[in-house]
């Protein structure tokens, strides 16, 4: 298959990324953050969430980060919302984008939501249906496609089999997700191919963490697959609670910079997302995670 001319890249950095840093970031900071990544040239930047306080303290303020960005045309702000609840609170914030999320493994669900995968899939169901109902787009993560931290190995047809239902409860979009990082690009072929003959690949997304430094490579394979949408959070902001000396999600920046290499559009201003990387680690005290952002220097 040829390489996609152009790249939608989904910025998942203001939530993904701050949910798992130690660092609580205030809220007129996230909204600048998210200002900046929307002048950087991201259509797509995924704003915050809507799950519980408790569990995401992190995000608690979604219902005063989403009103009052300054929502820039052509640029859509998806929220990650778990249930009902969350998809209500969203919905009277203005959302028009929503993420739900599932995964094929057992025992990731139960402690990562407490219930089985076929009680996930019949909650999401219903908060789809709503969704649309509602005139949102919506997408779904599948998470721990190439591994899973409690099952190891999960197999391509389980995750083609979901990502087929959530396709037909009405999804727009499904990322596959890598939460662990422990994908490599055999796996990754093997994975997309069995997906692909049940969901085109014009509706799939992809999702790496770069835990054993593999989420390029992987992105690299998808692309030769015709993947056309991929997610990053700008400085590699996020971990992984669930799996040792985890760095995160893949850097937008070092995304970027593979894509403008190969030719491929993204309509993102590299220098503009370093700045912003580099204004959002220094708000959490770290130095960007992106090794394109430290060898661009002082430039």
């Amino acid at each position: 298959m040829s390489f996609p001319k152009r790249v939608t890249i989904v910025e998942v950095g203001p939530r993904d990324g701050l949910q798992n840093e130690s660092e609580i970031i205030p809220t007129p900071i996230k909204i600048e953050f998210i200002h900046q990544l929307a002048a950087a040239g991201l259509s797509v930047i995924e704003a915050t969430s809507f799950v519980s306080k408790k569990w995401v303290p992190a995000l608690a303020d979604g219902s005063d980060v989403l009103p009052a960005l300054n929502q820039h045309a052509g640029v859509r702000y998806p929220v990650l919302v778990p249930n009902e609840t969350g998809l209500n609170a969203a919905l009277a914030a203005g959302a028009k984008d929503i993420a739900v999320f599932t995964t094929p493994s057992e025992t990731f669900s139960m402690k990562n939501t407490n219930c089985t995968v076929a009680d996930s899939l019949a909650r999401m169901k219903t908060v789809i249906t709503q969704a649309k109902h509602a005139g949102c787009r919506v997408r779904a993560y599948i998470s721990c496609v190439l591994g899973c931290p409690y099952e190891g190995d999960i197999l391509p047809d389980s995750v083609a089999a979901m990502a087929y239902a959530l396709m037909n409860d009405g999804c727009d979009e499904i990322s596959l997700g890598d939460t662990i990082g422990v994908g490599t690009p055999g796996k990754t072929l093997a994975l997309l191919e069995t997906v692909m003959k049940k969901v085109h690949r014009d509706q799939l997304a992809v999702h790496f963490h770069d835990t054993y430094g593999q989420a390029l490579v992987n992105i690299y394979v998808a692309l030769q697959c015709g993947i056309a949408t991929i997610d990053s959070a700008v400085a590699g902001l996020g971990g992984c609670p669930y799996a040792a000396g985890a760095s995160g999600n893949v850097a937008t920046e070092d995304v970027v910079y593979l894509l403008n290499g190969m030719g491929i559009e993204t309509g993102v201003n590299l220098e503009k997302l370093i700045a912003a990387g580099r204004f959002i680690a220094k708000k959490l005290g770290h130095p960007p995670r992106s090794r394109v952002n430290a060898a661009f220097g002082d430039k």
